[in-house]
């Protein structure tokens, strides 16, 4: 009588699909006859994959736990797990691909066309450039065909012959018998390096590379708007391609440098504001800097400390839109600490009226308080 399947898998009746697969992997690796120095390996082998063809499938495990072995038995009495197909798996552990009746190689042709790889390029750029957007020179090292040997890598007169190793595939292969049939395992070929050729009289320029590392200078342009962390790909500017493969791209990333004044948070930028206790109190008109020039900034009567002016339209140019965001202008009422005799007489004489009721002659003090603060 077979022992349960759920006994040799070592799982439980309510285990998952991805339990029962990472199960089977372990036991798989520990019991397969071309690893495991064990003698009943083989034995033990068969037994897991027989138990996991039918948990793997939903059907035949709503049986199996109907059932028992009698809802899963096929021809001989046995499951008919012999039409499953473990390539996914065994292939992931041994590197193998499986011939016969079994699944196909998972090798892919090495010579087939592949794309280039993509390139990063770190771009620094100054608070207002990154605003309003700039035009930057860059210098960009990447490989290039050899135009000596037009990407062939062979000496110009030469040409790369057939490996005689691989006949051309780029990859060998072993087979061996198993109890699931023939499997393959399929290597690269040491003599052409997955090329499928050999070149016997090398480039001078190039030395069989096919390529060349050089250094090229480029003007880009930055749009209006990126911050740090913005990326712009430039499609094609990256590693040429393999085998007549398109090549990658260019990827720009930004840095921007700090401001000595603004902030920025998203599309607005950040302004702090130090305005003296007569300018917060009775109101005032001051220039301020904005990434557009100095502009006039009404400050209202009672401003309180940390209050928040908004600039309509004066902060950074949407990136993928139209308009602006705006400056956010951060009041701070500023306390002097070094007071001359007329500043402390008025700041004092403050400080009485404003513990009375009536405040006599009020805006007219506070005009003087502000002219002696140099508001």
């Amino acid at each position: 009588m077979p022992r349960d399947y759920y006994e040799v898998l070592g799982v439980s009746r309510e285990a998952s699909e991805g339990d029962i697969k990472s199960a089977f992997r372990s036991l798989a690796r520990q019991y397969h006859p071309d690893v495991s120095q064990e003698p009943d390996a083989e034995d033990k082998f068969k037994e897991i994959n027989e138990a996991y063809a039918v948990l793997s499938d939903q059907e035949k495990r709503s049986a199996y736990d109907r059932f028992g072995h009698a809802g899963v038995q096929g021809a001989g009495g046995v499951p008919d797990w012999t039409t499953m197909d473990f390539s996914d798996i065994l292939g992931d552990l041994f590197g193998f691909g499986f011939g016969g009746g079994f699944g196909r190689s998972s090798a892919r042709s090495r010579s087939a066309p592949r794309r280039g790889g993509d390139l990063q390029y770190r771009v620094h750029l100054k608070f207002e450039e990154a605003v309003f957007g700039t035009d930057k020179e860059i210098e960009i090292t990447r490989d290039e065909i050899c135009e000596t040997c037009n990407g062939s890598g062979a000496k110009p007169g030469t040409s790369p012959s057939r490996c005689s190793t691989c006949g051309g595939n780029g990859e060998v292969r072993q087979s061996r018998q198993t109890i699931f049939g023939s499997m393959v395992q399929v290597t690269t070929c040491p003599a052409c390096s997955g090329k499928g050729e050999v070149i016997t009289s090398p480039c001078p320029t190039c030395s069989g590379r096919a390529k060349v590392r050089r250094s090229r200078k480029k003007v880009v342009s930055i749009p209006a708007g990126v911050d740090t962390g913005t990326q712009i790909r430039l499609a094609g500017e990256g590693q040429p391609g393999i085998n007549g493969g398109p090549p990658g791209n260019l990827y720009l990333v930004i840095q921007v440098q700090p401001h000595r004044y603004f902030r920025r948070r998203d599309n607005d930028i950040l302004l702090d504001l130090n305005v003296n206790i007569a300018q917060a109190t009775l109101g005032d008109e001051v220039d301020v800097p904005t990434v557009d020039g100095d502009t006039v900034l009404k400050i209202p009567a009672g401003t309180q400390p940390g209050k928040v002016l908004r600039m309509r339209d004066k902060g950074v140019p949407h990136l993928r839109s139209n308009g602006r965001g705006d400056q956010l202008v951060i009041v701070n009422v500023h306390i002097p600490t070094n007071l001359n005799g007329e500043q402390s007489e008025l700041i004092e004489q403050l400080g009485k009226s404003l513990g009375t009721e009536v405040i006599p002659q009020e805006r007219g003090f506070f005009d003087k308080l502000r002219d002696v603060l140099g508001g």
